[in-house]
């Protein structure tokens, strides 16, 4: 069980918390770059409990600070994205991308102090059409992030967002349960609708898997293993790592290059942020007749975006409109009347409230991995506040090069880091970073 403190570390992001605290240790997807024009208007950005404004300088230069303006607090995101930088339209107070001010255009010459002023700016890189914020020691920088998906080429990835109304944690989670595939999303597919050789089809014949559970550089690994074909054994492995990023088993080992980013707005906020390589073989979508199978097409509806601080990517499909559940369907040929793997997450997260509360758990030998991350997370964040501690793969990001997910069949009776191991040394590497150690070495 969580205990009701356990959870407090957990849940809470804001400034000052352990958890909060910890996150600001990293790189954080903040954006996608194409929401930050040239020269364009100022976005609201809700990232661990701070309001924050993105902008891109008439240059190209982003900025990303806080809303308030340091001079009498009036939102920056009223400002004029000018030349030198944002100007604030109460008193004309101008700052550059890096939150220095640059004109205090309302002060006599002779009284100016701008050079004593700057707005909380944080440090920014992008990559791949993301820009990413350091909201830590800003004189303390850590090495960028090296996700295998993140190195790839421009052309050869693609990048999905969505807004889920819940803490990271309990959406998060959906990504490291592997158990619950065979319900939520399979639960009404049987062997006869789907090909006789698709890898998911031990998934659907065994819905109870066995499970290795294991801590590693950048966080927390399973391996869920059943009975495969005859003298093999069938392997679904997933990631976490740190702070809060999962690689989920939606797809074959071998070329499954993907990451999804869990990013904390606030307590009851998430954006989710996916990465994945175009050349991935998908998992289970369509069944023998090439169409899609009940419950499982593909795609995100949005609603556009506002101005709001919690505007952006916002699905159609929501609470208020009970995710445009099916009753009809879920009595027929769906077992949930939900149409989409990542709606029928996003239902099931977000009924369990915004913070979900643990107390409340009846938790199963299924939910080991959930247990062991959570204990993770909650030991990195200590040693953090207590210690100073460097958190898991913060200054060393190259580790996360070791990780990968998906399925795949290995021996019957070979051991699960030997499995891993060898399919490891036998994946695609398009990036050429990928670490492929056989397990005979």
């Amino acid at each position: 069980m969580t205990t009701k403190s356990e959870s407090e570390i957990l849940t809470r992001v804001g400034p000052g918390t352990p958890m909060g605290e910890l996150f600001r240790q990293y790189w954080i997807p903040a954006a996608k770059s194409s929401e930050l024009a040239a020269g364009g208007d100022p976005v609201r950005l809700m990232l661990l409990g701070e309001r924050l404004i993105g902008f891109r300088s008439p240059g190209g230069r982003v900025g990303i600070m806080d809303h308030r303006c340091p001079h009498r607090c009036a939102s920056l995101f009223f400002g004029r994205n000018e030349k030198a930088g944002l100007r604030c339209v109460y008193h004309g107070w101008q700052y550059d991308p890096d939150g220095a001010c640059v004109d205090m255009p309302n002060v006599p010459p002779e009284q100016d102090f701008k050079h004593k002023v700057s707005a909380k700016a944080y440090k920014t890189f992008e990559r791949n059409g993301l820009v990413w914020v350091f909201m830590g020691d800003q004189e303390n920088i850590p090495p960028e992030p090296l996700l295998e998906c993140t190195l790839l080429g421009e052309d050869e990835h693609r990048l999905m967002f969505a807004q889920r109304e819940c803490n990271y944690l309990q959406a998060l989670e959906g990504d490291i349960d592997t158990s619950h595939f065979g319900f939520l999303h399979a639960g009404a597919i049987t062997l006869d609708q789907i090909d006789e050789d698709h890898p998911s089809r031990f998934t659907i014949a065994d819905r109870q898997p066995g499970y290795h559970v294991s801590d590693t550089g950048w966080g927390t690994m399973y391996a869920a293993f059943r009975d495969g074909d005859p003298g093999r054994t069938y392997w679904r492995t997933a990631q976490f790592l740190f702070p809060f990023w999962t690689m989920p088993p939606d797809g074959l080992f071998d070329d499954h290059i993907i990451a999804r980013a869990w990013v904390p707005m606030d307590d009851t906020h998430t954006m989710f942020i996916h990465i994945s390589w175009t050349g991935n073989t998908q998992g289970l979508r369509t069944g023998r007749d090439g169409k899609p199978l009940p419950g499982l097409a593909v795609g995100m509806e949005h609603l556009p975006n506002t101005t709001d601080w919690f505007g952006r990517w916002r699905l159609a499909a929501h609470a208020g409109n009970d995710y445009r559940i099916d009753r009809e369907a879920q009595r027929t040929d769906s077992y949930t009347g939900i149409t989409g793997i990542h709606l029928q997450d996003q239902a099931v997260t977000e009924s369990m409230g915004g913070v979900a509360d643990h107390h409340l758990e009846h938790l199963a030998p299924s939910d080991r991995m959930i247990t062991q991350t959570r204990r993770r997370l909650i030991n990195a964040a200590k040693a953090w506040r207590d210690t100073g501690e460097i958190p898991p793969a913060c200054r060393e990001p190259e580790v996360v090069l070791g990780a990968r997910s998906g399925d795949f069949q290995g021996p019957a009776g070979q051991g699960w880091r030997e499995a891993y191991d060898d399919r490891m040394a036998a994946s695609v590497n398009p990036t050429g970073r990928l670490i492929q150690r056989a397990a005979a070495e």
